[in-house]
């Protein structure tokens, strides 16, 4: 008797940030552009690095510290990334998942994030501010795609766990969390307005 069976998931965790806590978008918006006008230092490492729009990846590592708002979202992440490490079946042992860092993104029209991983991490996500029509999904490729060599091309109608890029469209208030290792991007924003996410890292320790 055939059998076909999947191996090897990569799991995808999308839910509603309120889901764990209420945090107000609206709030959390003002937080991040308040914080990114008087971020001299982030800006100066936009301009000189040729970064589109604006984030403090680069400039400030205390957030939470610097924002209540921020203490608070970070506590309603701990719930989502700890939902997702039971999803996971992870054993974490003696140890614990602990935030490593979390940074504002604010995206222009014509602004993208290049394909990356988070090599530092073993969870990484986002969570949406400001969604404008047109701003671009997040796009996540298949982890295997460099090891299939002389594969031929999947049809476009492939079921979505075997397609070589599966593109997810968040909505304001969502979370998305994903393993570190998987490549993942943000295509070119089309809106005339912004795109804000605040994206972020966990280790384990």
């Amino acid at each position: 008797m055939t059998k076909i069976e999947s191996l090897f998931s990569t799991r995808l965790y999308h839910a509603a940030l309120s889901d764990h806590g209420a945090i107000h978008p609206g709030e959390l918006e003002t937080s991040c552009y308040s914080i990114a006008e008087d971020d001299e230092a982030g800006q100066d490492w936009c301009e000189e690095n040729g970064y589109p729009g604006y984030t403090s990846y680069a400039s400030l590592p205390d957030l939470p510290w610097r924002s209540p708002i921020f203490a608070e979202l970070v506590k309603v992440l701990d719930a989502h990334v700890a939902a997702f490490a039971k999803d996971l079946d992870w054993d974490l042992g003696d140890g614990k998942l602990e935030l490593e860092d979390i940074w504002i993104n604010i995206l222009p029209e014509g602004g993208i994030h290049t394909s990356h991983i988070h090599p530092h991490s073993v969870i990484s996500g986002t969570t949406y501010v400001a969604v404008p029509e047109g701003a671009g999904a997040l796009k996540l490729e298949d982890p295997r795609s460099s090891r299939m060599m002389a594969a031929p091309p999947r049809r476009k109608d492939a079921r979505r766990e075997l397609q070589p890029f599966i593109y997810v469209q968040p909505a304001v208030g969502d979370v998305l969390l994903w393993e570190s290792w998987l490549r993942h991007e943000v295509p070119m924003n089309m809106s005339e307005d912004e795109r804000i996410s605040i994206s972020f890292n966990y280790k384990w320790v």
